[in-house]
């Protein structure tokens, strides 16, 4: 009997340790699936390397086989896929990341030198961030303080929040340097092309990071022990340092979310301002199929989400500490919400995208029928564009386009998340690498593999938004199997597989699919915003970010062709952000807040 008791606390400990491996062995093997696949781009997108660079660098050459031999010979483009990925990865560790295939040039020191500016821009971002916050955090601060805490409206954060960054860039562009001519639109070198970069990047992350914290501050501030040292005569000062380090514990993962979306934002806010940063660079080698600066950018860009991630998960641990280690956390008090008028601004901006969508049905998107850039008129209500295409048909045909492919995208991610979230400890290294990967580093990963399409911009943003959902479904695992009557379940013989569909599943359905419906809006900004970077569908297609790409040439001319799609874009965002903030109020303190849907 002792021997037996012996191997079985054996075998208990040993499964024990092998469940804590786990997690770290599943985050290994994703980054090292990650690495490999980056790796291996040239070969896995099914086109001729050689015959890609014979072409950018001269495309009146004829491509005979002597000519792509030579270029194969060169560039070591003869040698495996295996062998390759060996020798890429090689030069990697010695601090060679290959050679553009375009200009002939080392990548690496050029795109070093574009991450300093990436980085210079993405610190600026998270100063006007930080500032925005504190400004948006500052009423409920003060009522707290006061001794009466209450929810704030959160009108000016969510309006702020609603603003997609490229879609902010083009509306600062228009009005301080078309209009007002108070700062440059585009270069880099002095502080003036800082300032609405880092105004377009930081507002929407203040925004959000305004609102988050404004409602955590409400919650602590509720808590008995604000009433305790209110009567212990502790200062002003003392109780909302309190109160922050309250605060923080619970919201760092939302923040590193949002400290890490700059890196994808960023792309777009460089595009926009023709900034030479990291994100330009890497955007332009996806365009050329230079597959060697587009593999070295993919994975500093990746390096700098990973990073930054890392950081808000360490500070997490460290703020809470010994409390977190003890189980001596104490629970959130709910923030109350608006009651019934907390519907009314999803729903009135669904009613004006909704009247916008049916007044252009009817109108053909594709026909060049009026003048180039003619202003709105009687029987033209919104314009045209550059090449004389009715504009309100354009972002009425627009909107289907794009919420069709949306909903296509939620529906295959709440399955994915559904699956992926059943088993928690080996979905932990996708669900944490996938979080800190932006849609728009997917995009440039699909595009670098199959070309910009509508397809591609569909799997680059599935690929990423399955994760809030698995962790969502893991989260809602966990608390059914620690309710007593499905504890019971294995003692009276239930079997898994019956426990699974008879109790797990039905409690996890409902909430995940109402989770991943309210992400629909978000998701479809995230498809916006990669037809606006040339990484979704293609001209002439009636898609709402493409359109915005397409009229930018003409913000001076013409702005409406820019304020119009614009306007369909912030009344997306503002549903988009609308419906997440009821979501929170649902489903407060767990994994089903949702991120910054865009």
């Amino acid at each position: 009997m002792p021997a037996r008791r012996s191997v079985r606390g054996l075998s208990r400990g040993l499964s024990i340790e092998w469940g804590a491996l786990l997690p770290t062995l599943s985050r290994l093997l994703t980054l090292g699936g990650v690495v490999v696949l980056v790796g291996l781009l040239p070969w896995l997108s099914g086109r001729d390397p050689a015959l890609s660079i014979l072409r950018a660098r001269a495309g009146d050459q004829n491509p005979t086989p002597e000519a792509l031999a030579a270029i194969r010979e060169q560039l070591g483009l003869a040698m495996g896929p295996l062998e390759k990925l060996q020798h890429w990865f090689t030069g990697l560790l010695h601090g060679d990341a290959g050679t553009s295939w375009i200009s002939g040039t080392p990548v690496l020191p050029g795109l070093l030198e574009a991450t300093g500016v990436s980085l210079t821009l993405m610190a600026a971002a998270l100063v006007v961030a930080l500032s925005t916050a504190l400004l948006i955090c500052l009423p409920a601060l003060r009522r707290g303080l006061d001794g009466r805490p209450a929810p704030t409206s959160g009108a000016m954060a969510a309006a702020i929040t609603a603003l997609p960054e490229f879609l902010l860039a083009a509306l600062l562009l228009v009005v301080f340097a078309a209009w007002l001519r108070w700062l440059p639109p585009y270069g880099w070198g002095e502080w003036r092309h800082l300032v609405l970069p880092a105004l377009s990047l930081g507002l929407p992350a203040g925004g959000l990071l305004g609102r988050l914290f404004s409602d955590g501050l409400t919650s602590a501030f509720a808590e008995r022990w604000v009433a305790t040292w209110h009567m212990a005569g502790f200062p002003r000062w003392r109780l909302a340092l309190a109160a922050l380090k309250r605060t923080l514990p619970s919201l760092m993962p939302q923040v590193g979310l949002v400290v890490v979306g700059l890196t994808g934002g960023a792309i777009a806010v460089e595009q926009v301002f023709s900034i030479p940063g990291l994100g330009r660079a890497t955007l332009g080698a996806a365009s050329a199929q230079d597959l060697p600066a587009l593999q070295t950018g993919i994975l500093i860009l990746l390096a700098i989400a990973v990073v930054l991630g890392g950081l808000a998960n360490l500070g997490r641990s460290l703020l809470l500490g010994r409390a977190m280690r003890a189980g001596a956390v104490p629970m959130a008090a709910p923030v109350v919400g608006a009651g019934r008028w907390r519907w009314l601004v999803p729903a009135v901006a669904g009613a004006l995208l909704l009247t916008i969508v049916l007044a252009g049905l009817s109108r053909d998107p594709m026909t060049s029928a009026y003048l180039r850039l003619q202003p709105p008129g009687p029987g033209l209500p919104l314009g045209a564009d550059g090449i004389g295409r009715d504009i309100l048909a354009r972002v009425s045909h627009g909107a289907l386009s794009t919420m069709g492919m949306a909903l296509a995208t939620v529906l295959v991610t709440f399955v994915l998340g559904l699956a992926i979230g059943l088993m928690p400890r080996l979905a932990a290294g996708p669900i944490e690498v996938t979080n800190a990967t932006p849609p728009v580093i997917a995009g440039l990963i699909v595009a670098g593999l199959m070309g910009p399409s509508a397809a591609g911009a569909v799997i680059a943003v599935t690929a990423v938004s399955w994760a809030p959902l698995a962790a969502h479904t893991s989260a809602l695992v966990s608390e059914t199997l620690a309710q007593p009557h499905v504890r019971v379940t294995p003692v009276l013989g239930v079997g898994r597989w019956r426990l699974l569909s008879r109790y797990v599943l039905p409690a996890l359905v409902g909430p995940v699919f109402r989770h991943a419906m309210l992400r629909l809006p978000g998701t479809a900004l995230a498809l916006a915003a990669l037809g606006f970077l040339g990484l979704g569908p293609r001209p002439p297609a009636p898609e709402w970010g493409l359109l915005l790409a397409d009229s930018m040439p003409y913000l001076e001319r013409a702005p409406w062709a820019v304020l119009v799609p614009s306007l369909a874009l912030v009344l997306m965002s503002i549903l988009a952000v609308s419906l997440s903030g009821l979501w929170r109020g649902r489903e407060a303190g767990g994994a089903g807040q949702a991120p910054r849907p865009h």
